[in-house]
């Protein structure tokens, strides 16, 4: 069972802000675009964070952590364990699915508020249709029998051990290819560029991943998910920052003047008063303005051009 604490780096009292905070730090540090290696970690990280971001989910997770097994009788632990085994060899025998694909789409502040539609344009590898997705006429490989891996089996008794390993002569595949298809020359796929419209939830945060299934690329006879990550991109004076809004508002000497500065806001401008005392090192706060019950702030940025 995997340890989710452990590899968001928390503890198990933290937090629900403790936790979002370690996710987006950790995802960052391990995504695949600037971490090569950080792939299979980069999904722990996710999963991990689907778990314990989830009221529900975390409580049975603590539950089922606490207590494997889900009872004290020894008839119970030892079939607990006789089908975990099972299912673990069984699992020897599966080929591995298509791997997710990741996109970044770049959100504002704004459309985060207005839980908008954005309209995705990515690369995706297709299935050949002239082979199938197949590469061309095929036979089942001979080192593996068709399954794509082998397996090596160490120890004696109860203390054996499995490790399943890539076939050498077909990459996984589980058969090799005799005759390549002319459409896509062995490879059975094509790329193309697909475009789909995606709903953006209220409040999306930098760093949050939308899963959409069956839109990634196709591979070993099936196509992966496709993961959106957010970034969020400060627009049009607008910054986000957890469930707060903020709103950059550039005024000349003459209008840091006036009584009240108009500030536009996704619901409708809203007025406010100018301070007594004039501190642009201060933002201006307007409660309840910002996102599921957060807070608005305007900062002040003066500007004029001296005389001389």
């Amino acid at each position: 069972m995997k340890d989710y604490y452990k590899i968001l780096e928390v503890e198990e009292q933290s937090s629900d802000d403790d936790i979002k905070k370690s996710y987006r730090n950790l995802s960052k540090k391990y995504h695949p675009d600037v971490n090569a290696g950080g792939e299979d970690k980069f999904k722990d990280i996710a999963e991990a964070y689907d778990v314990l971001s989830n009221k529900d989910k975390r409580a049975q997770y603590d539950n089922q952590k606490s207590n494997p097994y889900g009872g004290t009788p020894f008839e119970d632990l030892f079939t607990k364990m006789f089908n975990q085994r099972n299912q673990q060899q069984q699992q020897h025998f599966r080929r591995k699915s298509a791997p997710d694909k990741i996109v970044k789409v770049q959100v504002s502040p704004i459309e985060s508020y207005r839980a908008s539609v954005k309209t995705v344009n990515y690369f995706r590898e297709q299935g050949c249709g002239v082979c199938k997705g197949t590469g061309g006429d095929t036979n089942t490989c001979g080192t593996c029998g068709g399954v794509g891996f082998q397996l090596k089996t160490f120890g004696t008794g109860f203390m054996v051990q499995q490790v399943r390993t890539m076939c050498p002569s077909c990459n996984g595949r589980g058969s090799v290819i005799i005759n390549k298809c002319h459409h896509c020359s062995g490879k059975g796929t094509k790329t193309a560029t697909q475009e789909i419209r995606i709903n953006i939830p209220y409040g999306a945060d930098d760093g949050q991943f939308l899963k959409l299934q069956n839109l990634g690329d196709f591979s070993s006879g099936e196509y992966g998910d496709l993961v959106i990550q957010i970034e969020m991109t400060p627009t049009d004076g607008y910054e986000k920052m957890n469930n707060d809004l903020i709103y950059n508002l550039y005024l000349t000497l003459e209008q840091a003047q006036q009584d009240k500065f108009n500030i536009p806001h996704p619901d409708g401008d809203l007025m406010m008063s100018a301070p007594a005392t004039f501190d642009t090192s201060k933002p201006l706060r307007l409660r309840g303005k910002g996102y599921s019950g957060g807070d608005m702030y305007v900062k002040l940025h003066v500007k004029f051009e001296r005389t001389t």
